[in-house]
Protein backbone atom coordinates (compact mmCIF):
# COMPACT_ATOMS: atom_id res chain seq x y z
CA UNK A 1 0.00 0.00 0.00
CA UNK A 2 1.19 3.33 -1.27
CA UNK A 3 1.82 6.32 1.75
CA UNK A 4 -1.23 8.61 2.07
CA UNK A 5 -0.54 11.57 -0.48
CA UNK A 6 -4.34 13.11 -0.84
CA UNK A 7 -7.29 12.92 1.37
CA UNK A 8 -10.65 13.57 -0.79
CA UNK A 9 -13.51 15.26 1.33
CA UNK A 10 -17.09 14.98 0.14
CA UNK A 11 -20.45 16.84 1.52
CA UNK A 12 -23.69 18.52 1.29
CA UNK A 13 -26.33 18.26 3.65
CA UNK A 14 -24.59 19.40 7.07
CA UNK A 15 -21.80 19.12 5.75
CA UNK A 16 -20.67 22.40 7.68
CA UNK A 17 -20.72 20.96 10.98
CA UNK A 18 -19.09 17.38 9.84
CA UNK A 19 -16.66 18.82 8.01
CA UNK A 20 -15.81 21.12 11.26
CA UNK A 21 -15.45 18.33 13.39
CA UNK A 22 -13.33 15.98 11.42
CA UNK A 23 -11.03 19.22 10.65
CA UNK A 24 -10.74 19.80 14.06
CA UNK A 25 -9.89 16.31 15.06
CA UNK A 26 -6.85 16.76 12.69
CA UNK A 27 -3.21 17.20 13.68
CA UNK A 28 -1.27 20.28 12.12
CA UNK A 29 1.25 17.61 10.97
CA UNK A 30 -1.13 15.14 9.49
CA UNK A 31 1.42 14.70 6.17
CA UNK A 32 -1.42 14.72 3.43
CA UNK A 33 -3.08 17.28 1.69
CA UNK A 34 -6.72 17.36 1.55
CA UNK A 35 -8.94 18.55 -1.08
CA UNK A 36 -12.90 19.41 0.02
CA UNK A 37 -16.20 19.28 -2.23
CA UNK A 38 -18.67 20.62 -0.07
CA UNK A 39 -22.21 21.42 -2.28
CA UNK A 40 -23.46 25.12 -1.40
CA UNK A 41 -24.73 27.87 -3.32
CA UNK A 42 -23.13 29.78 -6.42
CA UNK A 43 -22.23 32.36 -3.84
CA UNK A 44 -18.67 34.14 -4.70
CA UNK A 45 -18.73 35.80 -1.06
CA UNK A 46 -19.02 32.64 0.59
CA UNK A 47 -17.87 32.24 4.38
CA UNK A 48 -17.04 28.52 4.17
CA UNK A 49 -13.18 29.19 3.95
CA UNK A 50 -13.40 31.17 7.17
CA UNK A 51 -15.56 29.50 9.17
CA UNK A 52 -13.33 26.15 8.42
CA UNK A 53 -10.22 27.90 9.22
CA UNK A 54 -11.86 28.84 12.80
CA UNK A 55 -11.95 25.13 13.50
CA UNK A 56 -8.52 23.97 11.94
CA UNK A 57 -4.97 23.97 12.37
CA UNK A 58 -4.06 23.58 9.07
CA UNK A 59 -4.09 26.19 6.77
CA UNK A 60 -7.51 26.52 4.51
CA UNK A 61 -7.04 28.15 1.20
CA UNK A 62 -9.86 28.16 -1.88
CA UNK A 63 -7.10 27.73 -4.52
CA UNK A 64 -7.37 29.23 -8.23
CA UNK A 65 -6.55 27.39 -11.79
CA UNK A 66 -3.05 26.00 -11.53
CA UNK A 67 -2.78 26.22 -7.34
CA UNK A 68 0.43 24.37 -6.63
CA UNK A 69 -0.78 21.24 -3.56
CA UNK A 70 1.17 21.24 -0.20
CA UNK A 71 0.70 18.71 2.74
CA UNK A 72 -0.81 19.57 5.60
CA UNK A 73 -3.01 22.18 3.46
CA UNK A 74 -6.99 21.77 2.95
CA UNK A 75 -8.41 22.98 -0.23
CA UNK A 76 -11.80 24.12 -1.01
CA UNK A 77 -13.40 23.82 -4.30
CA UNK A 78 -14.64 27.56 -4.77
CA UNK A 79 -18.78 27.84 -4.85
CA UNK A 80 -19.46 27.06 -8.49
CA UNK A 81 -16.78 25.47 -9.75
CA UNK A 82 -15.44 21.76 -9.80
CA UNK A 83 -12.34 20.65 -8.19
CA UNK A 84 -9.82 18.38 -9.85
CA UNK A 85 -6.93 17.08 -8.93
CA UNK A 86 -3.97 16.63 -11.10
CA UNK A 87 -0.68 15.81 -10.57
CA UNK A 88 1.45 17.96 -8.26
CA UNK A 89 -1.45 21.19 -8.64
CA UNK A 90 -5.62 21.79 -8.46
CA UNK A 91 -7.23 22.67 -11.53
CA UNK A 92 -10.82 24.60 -11.62
CA UNK A 93 -13.76 23.73 -14.41
CA UNK A 94 -17.26 24.96 -15.09
CA UNK A 95 -18.16 22.11 -16.74
CA UNK A 96 -21.73 21.43 -16.15
CA UNK A 97 -23.00 20.22 -12.54
CA UNK A 98 -23.08 16.63 -11.92
CA UNK A 99 -25.53 15.21 -9.52
CA UNK A 100 -27.15 18.77 -9.63
CA UNK A 101 -23.78 20.28 -7.59
CA UNK A 102 -21.13 21.87 -8.32
CA UNK A 103 -18.52 21.43 -7.26
CA UNK A 104 -19.34 17.54 -7.28
CA UNK A 105 -17.85 14.66 -5.00
CA UNK A 106 -17.71 12.60 -8.23
CA UNK A 107 -15.76 15.00 -9.84
CA UNK A 108 -13.23 15.58 -7.39
CA UNK A 109 -12.89 12.12 -6.33
CA UNK A 110 -12.37 10.45 -9.78
CA UNK A 111 -10.06 13.01 -10.62
CA UNK A 112 -7.82 11.96 -6.79
CA UNK A 113 -8.23 8.69 -8.15
CA UNK A 114 -6.55 9.26 -11.57
CA UNK A 115 -4.15 11.50 -10.29
CA UNK A 116 -2.81 9.69 -6.61
CA UNK A 117 -4.24 5.80 -7.16
CA UNK A 118 -3.45 4.24 -3.69
CA UNK A 119 -2.18 7.17 -2.07
CA UNK A 120 -5.38 8.51 -2.12
CA UNK A 121 -8.22 8.34 0.60
CA UNK A 122 -11.72 9.20 0.27
CA UNK A 123 -14.25 10.11 2.75
CA UNK A 124 -17.86 10.81 2.35
CA UNK A 125 -19.60 12.43 5.06
CA UNK A 126 -23.40 13.47 5.10
CA UNK A 127 -24.68 14.54 1.53
CA UNK A 128 -28.24 14.68 0.49
CA UNK A 129 -27.98 12.87 -2.83
CA UNK A 130 -25.88 10.19 -4.55
CA UNK A 131 -22.95 12.42 -5.81
CA UNK A 132 -19.73 10.87 -3.92
CA UNK A 133 -20.88 6.99 -4.88
CA UNK A 134 -19.75 6.89 -8.44
CA UNK A 135 -16.06 8.57 -7.33
CA UNK A 136 -16.08 6.29 -4.25
CA UNK A 137 -16.17 3.36 -6.61
CA UNK A 138 -13.16 4.93 -8.83
CA UNK A 139 -11.32 5.44 -5.67
CA UNK A 140 -11.38 1.92 -4.68
CA UNK A 141 -10.81 0.69 -8.30
CA UNK A 142 -7.55 3.05 -7.96
CA UNK A 143 -6.19 1.20 -4.78
CA UNK A 144 -7.32 4.01 -2.68
CA UNK A 145 -9.25 3.31 0.59
CA UNK A 146 -12.87 4.81 1.59
CA UNK A 147 -13.61 6.17 4.65
CA UNK A 148 -17.63 6.74 4.86
CA UNK A 149 -19.83 8.72 7.90
CA UNK A 150 -22.02 6.04 9.35
CA UNK A 151 -25.18 7.15 8.05
CA UNK A 152 -27.01 6.71 11.14
CA UNK A 153 -25.06 10.02 12.74
CA UNK A 154 -25.55 11.93 9.59
CA UNK A 155 -27.79 14.72 8.87
CA UNK A 156 -28.80 13.62 5.92
CA UNK A 157 -27.60 9.55 5.07
CA UNK A 158 -28.41 9.15 1.36
CA UNK A 159 -25.32 9.79 0.07
CA UNK A 160 -23.20 7.35 2.62
CA UNK A 161 -26.21 4.78 2.12
CA UNK A 162 -25.34 5.26 -1.72
CA UNK A 163 -21.54 4.76 -1.52
CA UNK A 164 -22.29 1.90 1.06
CA UNK A 165 -24.86 -0.02 -1.37
CA UNK A 166 -22.13 0.88 -4.55
CA UNK A 167 -18.45 -0.07 -3.12
CA UNK A 168 -16.87 -2.10 -0.27
CA UNK A 169 -15.44 1.07 1.82
CA UNK A 170 -11.99 0.33 4.51
CA UNK A 171 -14.42 1.52 7.46
CA UNK A 172 -17.65 2.96 8.60
CA UNK A 173 -17.26 5.60 11.21
CA UNK A 174 -18.19 8.83 13.16
CA UNK A 175 -16.93 11.90 12.05
CA UNK A 176 -14.87 12.24 15.20
CA UNK A 177 -13.78 8.22 14.54
CA UNK A 178 -12.46 9.15 10.66
CA UNK A 179 -10.49 11.96 11.78
CA UNK A 180 -8.90 9.82 14.73
CA UNK A 181 -8.28 7.06 11.51
CA UNK A 182 -7.03 9.91 8.65
CA UNK A 183 -4.24 10.59 11.56
CA UNK A 184 -2.99 7.56 12.16
CA UNK A 185 -3.62 6.66 8.29
CA UNK A 186 -1.77 9.29 7.29
CA UNK A 187 1.24 9.52 9.46
CA UNK A 188 2.13 6.07 9.15
CA UNK A 189 3.67 6.93 6.23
Amino acid sequence: MSAVEIVAIGASLGGLQAVQTLLRGLPSDLGASLVLAQHRRADPDSMLVHLLGKHCVLPVLEPEDKTPIERNHVYVAPSDYHLLVESGHLALSIDPPVCYARPSIDVLFESVADAYGSAAIGVVLTNSNEDGAAGSVAIKRAGGQLLVQDPATAESPIGPRAVLASVEVDAVLTVEGIAEHLAKLCRSR
